[in-house]
């Protein structure tokens, strides 16, 4: 530190990271909570010999710098504290304190790091539930037992999806999604020999199923149970964890949402049936270049990747014992929105710069990790930067949303508003259609048609018998969307039923 770099820190004024104490002559005991705070969140500089107007809006006006009268004593005294049974552990070394001159006046600067997952949560007086806290834009507050269980919970290496699951068998596994995932198990693992054994041992080595060897107990973990378990079976050991899907593209009208994936009852709420259920919806929009690999068009492309990556990430690391804890996708226009319950372990620079991972669920990601979904060594999230950076889109955000203990992260789409205004249809849309009809296409485009209703309308030219739920099937969406763009399709006149909704055909306006 040095006087420009901490004018720069008042004039930004980050209360979340920063701190002002006036500390004139002594530690002031209110430090302790700063460092708590700081610790157990995502770091923060504390400034002693800085006085702060909290009143005051203006960061220039905030801050009055006073400085210390001793602050070697001042350093020394917080040393010995910090070694002392004031705080459960000390995460500082040397370099994090320091002495900085300004203005004639001496500063004493801690740096508090983010603490390690490992070693969290950092709390005061030997007591871990009255002694917690963490920062927000308001200062320190005192933790919930709710938030410091979730560190708790966080402090275990091998995971929280090893949790044995007493009382829950096979009988709570719902077969059919456990058959799907084996049929993909097997595609992407020709000759295992994992895909000539029973169902149960196959569950056991994924370690979604355990025989306690003191006891001879059998039971399923937490990572079997919620992967592949029925919904009944889920809700009554986790009824407060939620799977929810939403999309709110080419809304017509009042309408909330285009389409919505919840619990309803007519699916198995389980993780894989949610997984495979929506990542098709996710990715169906997503621009498909034209690409050969031999006479082979190859469809897939990284951008389609880092969506799976994304969504990978969201499960692998949500924390689905937290209270209200809801993992939530939601489609938009410009952009796709994955948040899940639990906030980051790891500094989110360090994610950004990739290499490192301590995933929530290890288990499940490993079970992922088996049928082709998520990267290993820390590397998904770079491979989602790079794949938007080689779409020229904008970068992805990701969010650490202390306030609501979830992580978001906002993966940018590129705007509906650059086909409209070049009055065309994207490249591809329009094979297979005449030019009369693409041209129709392209001004309704301009108007505000969506994408998928010319993908709609291009599936009825080439099949005029096609069923509305092929059409959903098709395209990734419910039928409830599909008859909403079908309606819209109708309303500009460029189609018709003709006849019966069973025995009837559609008909194109050219």
């Amino acid at each position: 530190m040095n006087e420009s770099t901490i004018i720069d820190a008042l004039k930004r004024g980050e209360r979340v990271i920063l701190e002002c104490k006036k500390a004139s002559g002594e530690v002031p005991k209110s430090l302790w909570e700063t460092y708590s705070a700081f610790a157990n969140t995502i770091g923060g500089l504390i400034l002693l010999g800085v006085d702060e107007d909290k009143k005051e809006k203006n960061p220039e006006k905030r801050y009055r710098v006073i400085g210390v009268d001793d602050p070697q004593k001042i350093i020394t005294d917080f040393w010995n504290t910090i070694n002392s049974d004031k705080v459960n552990a000390n995460i500082l070394s040397d370099s994090n304190v320091e002495v900085v001159n300004m203005d004639g006046k001496q500063l004493v600067c801690i740096h508090v790091p983010m603490a390690d997952w490992r070693s969290k949560p950092i709390y005061l007086n030997g007591n871990v539930y009255k002694g917690t806290f963490r920062r927000n834009h308001e200062g320190d507050f005192h933790c919930t037992e709710r938030q410091v269980k979730a560190m708790i919970r966080d402090s275990f290496e091998e995971g929280n999806d090893s949790l044995l699951i007493e009382h829950y068998g096979m009988d709570d596994i719902d077969l059919d999604s456990l058959h799907r995932y084996r049929t993909l198990f097997q595609y992407r693992n020709e000759g295992h020999v994992w895909n000539e054994i029973d169902d149960k041992s196959f569950l056991k080595n994924l370690g979604g199923y355990v025989v306690v060897r003191e006891s001879g107990k059998e039971c399923l973990t937490m990572a079997g149970l919620l992967m592949f378990g029925k919904g009944l079976s889920i809700r009554e050991r986790f009824d407060n964890f939620r799977m929810d899907y939403i999309d709110f593209c080419n809304l017509i009208g009042e309408e909330r949402y285009s389409d919505r994936l919840t619990y309803d009852g007519r699916w198995e709420n389980n993780l894989y049936q949610f997984f495979s259920r929506v990542i098709p919806k996710v990715t169906f929009d997503l621009p498909r270049p034209f690409r050969m690999e031999g006479i082979q068009r190859v469809d897939d492309t990284p951008q389609h990747k880092a969506v799976r990556e994304a969504f990978t990430n969201a499960i692998i690391h949500s924390d689905f014992i937290m209270e209200s804890g809801i993992l939530r996708i939601e489609k938009h226009d410009d952009k796709l929105v994955f948040r899940n319950p639990g906030l980051l372990r790891l500094p989110i620079e360090q994610i950004y710069e990739g290499g490192v991972s301590f995933a929530r669920n290890p288990k499940i990601q490993n079970m992922l990790r088996m049928v082709g979904y998520g990267e290993n060594l820390g590397s998904g999230f770079p491979l989602i930067l790079d794949a938007w950076k080689q779409a020229g889109w904008e970068k992805p955000e990701l969010k650490n949303r202390i306030d609501v203990d979830e992580v978001e992260l906002v993966l940018p789409l590129p705007s509906t508003k650059a086909v409209t205004t070049a009055n065309e249809l994207p490249k591809g849309l329009t094979d297979g259609l005449p030019k009369g009809l693409s041209k129709r296409l392209s001004d309704e485009l301009s108007k505000g048609l969506s994408e998928t209703a010319v993908k709609i309308l291009k599936l009825i030219y080439l099949d005029k018998y096609i069923s509305r739920e092929i059409l959903a099937e098709k395209t990734g969406i419910s039928i409830t969307s599909v008859q909403n763009h079908v309606n819209k399709l109708k309303s500009i006149g460029i189609l018709k039923r003709i006849g019966s909704a069973k025995s009837g055909h559609w008909e194109v306006v050219k």
